[in-house]
């Protein structure tokens, strides 16, 4: 199997991607299954955190902060906003689940100076329709630039069935700004129904890096470098999270030239 897909855990710490496990410098992801009264608590040395709440409620506890009823969606799927929590290096957090609980951990280095902790109001995460005809797809942008943080960028997509996301293919590996920034990536997709399936290549211009990989219902796949287009087969819907970050907190990609021409016409 690819160094880049990584399959779930049957356990309640789905996965558990670091910079080690990942063979890189920046992003960190886990995802974590809590039944209702579980708690968790979590804390990494010198990284700073977004907690995202993709279904289910939970009270989490920061310091002596405390937000309840955090969340609220029954499923990823769902026209609402998730609840998410931005937490500072060297800051710990307490998650008690007061449902079940799907949560996500995104971690990137951090110096603390984006702090304090803080709730990411559902207001600052509309979604936006980008593409047109099979490239549209829905993109709810939960800690953009726009938001204060040291590195971390988080973002959730749903792509209908038979279309395209992240496409035409581009990428974001390299130190080129303004046209292109280096960022690290991870893609966690969830698939309605859940018996499906998606196309995902991961490519770079030389080739040196060229694999196609089918991501089933909660795998993650890891982009290290290169283009990073994802088809989704007719008759389901895809849903994905991404977790990004590098040495310059900004998005700049660059398009694949050999597909650029279609960005004329129908995307």
């Amino acid at each position: 199997m690819s160094k880049l897909l990584v399959k779930p855990s049957n356990e309640s710490l789905v996965h558990c991607i670091t910079p080690k496990s990942a063979n890189w410098k920046y992003v960190g992801f886990e995802l974590h299954d809590l039944l209702c009264g579980n708690r968790v608590t979590l804390q990494q040395p010198g990284r700073e955190v977004c907690l995202v709440i993709l279904t289910g409620e939970a009270t989490i506890s920061v310091g002596g902060k405390s937000w309840e009823q955090v969340g609220g969606r029954k499923s990823v799927f769902d026209n609402q906003a998730p609840g998410a929590i931005y937490i500072p290096a060297g800051e710990s957090a307490e998650v008690s689940a007061l449902s079940s609980v799907e949560l996500a951990v995104c971690s990137a280095p951090g110096t603390g100076a984006s702090g304090p902790a803080r709730a990411i109001d559902a207001n600052n995460m509309p979604q936006e329709v980008r593409g047109k005809t099979t490239n549209t797809r829905y993109v709810r942008n939960i800690l953009p630039e726009t938001e204060p943080a040291d590195g971390l960028l988080v973002v959730e997509v749903i792509t209908p069935s038979g279309h395209w996301s992240s496409y035409p293919p581009h990428k974001h590996d390299r130190n080129e700004l303004p046209t292109e920034s280096l960022l690290e990536e991870t893609y966690y997709h969830r698939l309605q129904p859940s018996s499906g399936y998606v196309h995902q290549r991961v490519y770079t211009d030389d080739r040196s890096l060229d694999e196609t990989l089918s991501a089933e219902d909660r795998d993650v796949v890891l982009v290290p470098r290169g283009y990073h287009p994802v088809g989704v087969p007719h008759g389901y819907t895809n849903y994905y999270l991404n977790v990004m970050a590098g040495p310059v907190r900004q998005w700049h990609f660059a398009n694949d030239p050999a597909h650029e021409w279609m960005l004329k016409e129908t995307v």
